[in-house]
């Protein structure tokens, strides 16, 4: 089997990374109290390029290379829109999933993470859709934790793929997950799905590894396609998606999330 050339972290570089993965936590926690009826994506994003202005961080996607540059520091996705949704004018509804995805550099280091959230009550079949996302990652992180029976890849993506699968929904394949680490895409390539190709792109779970494991959960077809501005991925069949995000790091122990929330919630 032909492996991908990944850098594995040390315990020292890992404790690096957690200052811009904390950060990014801290940014996607505390925007969500903005996040209601009203509010235009614009406002969400710019708070967070505040917060990471005020603590020295370089935001990672503003000004990511494209045929446009992306112009924002936060991709914000509502609804049918799945990943690179473009802050703007678009103003929030009642009922709306909106998702936010962002990235920064801090003292050399990156970290990356996204939420998929409700505006105000939301219906019960998105309700659903928006869980079954984050159940996926939740199981990924889950099996991690047990790499004495799980010891590569692909068989995580296997049972995130059936769970997926059993609920209902698709899986997009067009986009994956990634190593993260002094640049925001390193190797290896992390797919939530079966890739057809495993045998060029599988690999061990070792201690070291540091992923952006990121689901992409649509309630329709898993089919997409880019808007004319150059950045915005929405699903094929206008059906809504759910995309969720977090940093891991694989250690001696287990798991760690690094992008983890719950201390500023």
């Amino acid at each position: 089997m032909l492996r991908p050339k990944i850098e594995l972290k040390t315990a020292a570089q890992i404790d690096e990374m957690r200052p811009a993965n904390r950060l990014v936590a801290e940014c996607l926690s505390r925007v969500q109290e903005l996040i209601r009826p009203g509010v235009a994506t614009r406002e969400l994003d710019q708070f967070i390029e505040r917060i990471f202005e005020e603590r020295g961080a370089r935001p990672l996607f503003k000004g990511y290379p494209g045929k446009v540059p992306f112009p924002a520091v936060t991709c914000i996705s509502v609804n049918e829109e799945v990943v690179h949704g473009v802050p703007g004018d678009r103003v929030l509804k009642e009922g709306d999933i909106v998702t936010l995805d962002t990235g920064c550099n801090l003292n050399g280091w990156c970290g990356d993470s996204a939420i998929t959230v409700g505006v105000g009550r939301i219906a019960p079949d998105l309700q659903r859709l928006v869980d079954v996302a984050r159940n996926a990652l939740d199981l990924a992180i889950e099996l991690l934790h047990q790499r004495g029976k799980y010891r590569k890849w692909s068989q995580i993506a296997a049972r995130m793929e059936k769970l997926v699968h059993d609920a209902g929904y698709s899986v997009v394949e067009q986009f994956v997950g990634h190593g993260i680490g002094r640049a925001m895409h390193e190797e290896p390539q992390v797919p939530n799905f079966r890739a057809r190709n495993w045998a060029k792109h599988d690999f061990w779970l070792d201690a070291g590894l540091v992923l952006a494991v990121e689901p992409m959960v649509n309630m329709g077809t898993k089919d997409v396609k880019l808007l004319d501005d150059h950045w915005t991925v929405v699903t094929a069949d206008s059906k809504p998606s759910a995309h969720v995000e977090h940093t891991l790091a694989l250690t001696p122990s287990g798991c760690e999330v690094l992008t983890d929330r719950s201390a500023f919630a």
